[in-house]
């Protein structure tokens, strides 16, 4: 029964163990569903069936008939026209980054649109080329061209060695690549794998992408100076490619230089000015077409390509190109590679995705993502495009700019489409540099991510950890494996956290049933002989021993090391007795002793196992206090403990190995006479327990209880109990005592040896304890 008073409340309920609680209130029986359930429901047909997993391929039928045509369709229209010359320019800025000619950005810029406008489930996002994912795609690129070029050195004039033909070559690791990424995506959404995106937490994402765009930035200064840079993929290659900079920098093409600063400076303050006064500009200023035509009108006005020698983007095919074959050979040697790059795709447009539903407030499907992103890139590579996800910027100028659906988005691939049909010609003269420029100009989200430094390391420091060891890993090792070592780094970090966790000692705060750590508050009460000891992680097989050692140290003695001494005593005062050097009285036990000495040496001689069981004195005419003082040459340690508490509410688990660990320790504080409950856990874990044959003669079921304060008023009540019955003048001649005469004489010396214990559940009432053995100490 629950009482409000004001501010507060009065429960009033029994003291509570598990087996106390389940026999007043029985459980439910619910039945578990199995396998074959799972199957059965997973195989069964039915028409609504059919309409929800139709609905769910294909969410365009769900949204398109609710269009509302005169509120949205104008907005999208613009959304739609900002969005494409954006991802024109993206396009040819981001094949760059492949290593591939600039024209083939278009298609990566185009069919993934298509595609995802009838697949998938965000209507905010725009999908195409993404800096990482380009970045990944070319660093492949680059190690399987240099890999074919080394492996057949005849081909000097032959196809690999002319340019054409390296372009060609290129292009179709690439779009093997993607098809390999796309196929991963795709049986991952048919598996229902989206939860993998999970493993890659806010911190390393944010310190990947940062990492990949020091990456970006330091491949584009090839094109920003004009300079012919080996490539390198291998660990430690961002240094190299640094190297090979810096020691032809005299080379430098100023033309390409100069106009790629002006190019980077006036981006950055125009987009810093979309970025302060979005609220007050209908339209972000587009800034990349701008500048992209302008700088197109002075390279060819100018004649930039013969009089400062500039790399200009080129002949620009009008027109697709028929579907290619993908190179099996590449799959296999690109796996790894493919595995990568179809995650982080996917991370990447999920968060994105994700922040948009919340702001507009419709759901989307990981595994529907999975299924678009993935049939998306399979036909962009298809068709000579590379991987593809969504870029932050791009993205935003969709979602700024009005966009309200995926109309946009087809509408943007409507752009792409001219592009590449009918004035991809007027391209031609553009400055790589100035693609390049674009590119780094798209950067300053990413890099800014730097400052994620301070504000993690304030928050927390393992966040603040996998950030920079991210950033590091990807920066060195390269973006495949970086983003592998990042992995397997922030799952060890969750090891680290689990396997050495803040086990602390409470007490009551306030006389109240609350328990905190009686190291942050001044007024704490911790009942007598009572230890409560709280463990805030699951207990497996790499920290049993570290939980071991901590509750050591919290109750200030090894049980074990208890049992093995008063073991040890235990066969002293046996010989004391055959020997008739312990004798006893009708009013307590007289002590004669004349010489006698006997070895810890001797004992420890002893077959350990026999220190290992548990103390038996039913072969004594007497019962031992241990906490008394014992006969000359047997010293116990005497501990003042009788209660200990393991608060395992934070223990959601228990492996096979701990579970053995724990029974042990349960087992050493039992056997030297300390009750051990534990509270806290739930039905499951009591049952596993049970599962697991955990329980015997000395490790009971019965020493679960609902919370600590239950545990704390069952021992109180039961240690209350015990001495009602003796006022203290009782207590304090009901002592152990030993009287020596070493003349071989004897000292008569009264000694008295009382001792109690109950063993009563706290909820039975009292006439029943009565009947319980009471042995007095």
């Amino acid at each position: 029964m629950i009482e409000p008073i004001g501010n507060q409340y009065v429960v009033a309920r029994p003291v509570y163990s598990a087996n106390a609680f389940g026999e007043e209130h029985k459980k439910k029986h619910r039945h578990h569903k199995t396998l074959l359930d799972h199957l059965k429901k997973w195989f069964r047909c039915s028409a609504q069936k059919a309409k929800r997993i139709a609905l769910s391929l294909f969410p365009i039928a769900s949204w398109l008939p609710a269009y509302r045509i005169k509120e949205w369709l104008l907005s999208d229209i613009v959304s739609g026209i900002s969005t494409g010359l954006v991802a024109v320019l993206q396009g040819l800025a981001f094949a760059l980054l492949v290593n591939i000619p600039p024209s083939y950005g278009l298609y990566a810029a185009f069919f993934p649109v298509i595609i995802y406008f009838f697949l998938g489930t965000s209507r905010h996002i725009s999908v195409g080329p993404f800096p990482v994912l380009s970045m990944m795609v070319g660093a492949v690129v680059v190690r399987l061209t240099r890999t074919a070029d080394t492996a057949d050195p005849t081909v000097t004039n032959s196809s690999v060695a002319n340019d054409s033909s390296l372009d060609e070559h290129k292009v179709m690791v690439a779009a093997t690549v993607t098809i390999l990424s796309g196929i991963i995506q795709l049986l991952m959404g048919v598996l229902q794998l989206g939860f993998v995106v999970i493993y890659l937490s806010e911190s390393l994402i944010s310190g990947f992408t940062t990492a990949a765009a020091v990456h970006v930035l330091v491949s584009q200064l090839k094109f920003i100076l004009q300079l012919t840079v080996p490539a390198h993929t291998d660990p430690f290659s961002i240094f190299k490619v640094l190297i090979s900079i810096f020691s032809q920098i005299e080379k430098t093409n100023i033309a390409d230089l100069v106009t790629s600063l002006i190019i980077l400076l006036v981006v950055f303050v125009v987009k810093e000015i979309n970025q302060r006064y979005r609220a007050k500009l209908p339209v972000p200023i587009p800034i990349e077409l701008i500048m992209t035509v302008i700088a197109t009108g002075v390279s060819y006005g100018f004649d930039f390509k013969n009089r400062f020698n500039v790399a200009v983007v080129g002949e620009m095919k009008s027109g697709f190109q028929a579907p290619i074959t993908p190179n099996v050979q590449t799959f296999q040697d690109t796996i790894g590679d493919c595995f990568g790059i179809a995650i982080v795709g996917f991370a990447v447009a999920f968060s994105v995705a994700s922040v948009y539903s919340l702001k507009y407030d419709y759901p989307i499907d990981g595994n529907q993502e999975l299924i678009a992103l993935g049939v998306g890139n399979i036909f962009g590579g298809s068709f000579r495009g590379f991987a593809a996800s969504t870029a932050l910027s791009r993205s935003g100028v969709q979602e700024s700019t009005g966009g309200k659906t995926q109309i946009a988005g087809l509408l943007s691939a409507v752009i792409v489409l001219i592009v590449i049909l009918a004035i991809g010609f007027l391209l031609e003269p553009l400055q790589k540099s100035v693609l390049a420029a674009l590119a780094l100009g798209n950067l300053k989200g990413m890099l800014m991510q730097f400052t994620e430094i301070r504000r993690l390391w304030r928050k927390d420091k393992y966040d603040c950890l996998i950030w920079v060891m991210t950033f590091i890993f990807a920066v060195v090792l390269g973006l495949g494996l970086g983003l592998a070592a990042s992995v397997a780094f922030q799952l060890l970090t969750i090891v680290f956290r689990t396997q050495f966790p803040k086990c602390s000692t409470l007490a009551n705060v306030g006389r109240s049933n609350i328990y905190k750590n009686r190291k942050d508050y001044s007024e704490m009460y911790e009942p007598d002989g009572v230890k409560i000891f709280r463990c805030p992680s699951p207990i497996y097989f790499a920290n049993i021993s570290f939980f071991k050692q901590k509750l050591i140290d919290a109750v200030g003695f090894s049980p074990l090391r208890i049992l093995h001494k008063r073991n040890k005593a235990l066969k002293k005062i046996r010989k004391l007795q055959k020997k008739g050097l312990l004798q006893v009285t009708q009013k307590g036990y007289i002590c004669t002793v004349n010489g006698f000495k006997d070895s810890d040496e001797e004992l420890d001689n002893d077959n350990i196992e026999e220190l290992d069981q548990p103390i038996n004195t039913t072969d004594l005419p007497f019962q031992i206090d241990w906490n008394a003082d014992l006969p000359v040459n047997i010293v116990v340690p005497k501990i003042n403990l009788h209660s200990l508490i393991l608060d395992f509410s934070a223990v959601s688990f228990l492996d096979i190995s701990s579970m053995r660990g724990l029974k042990t320790i349960l087992q050493e504080f039992i056997r030297i006479q300390v009750d051990v409950y534990i509270v806290g856990t739930d039905d499951d874990f009591i049952e596993k327990l049970a599962r697991c044959e955990f329980f015997d003669d000395e490790v009971k079921d019965s020493i679960f209880f609902l919370t600590i304060h239950d545990a704390v008023l069952h021992i109180l009540m039961k240690k209350d109990y015990s001495t009602s019955k003796f006022n203290p003048s009782q207590e304090k001649e009901a002592k152990l005592d030993f009287t020596i005469n070493t003349n071989g004489g004897l000292r008569n010396r009264e000694c008295q040896h009382l001792s109690t214990s109950v063993n009563a559940n706290s909820s039975l009432p009292a006439a029943q304890a009565e009947n319980f053995v009471r042995k007095f100490y």
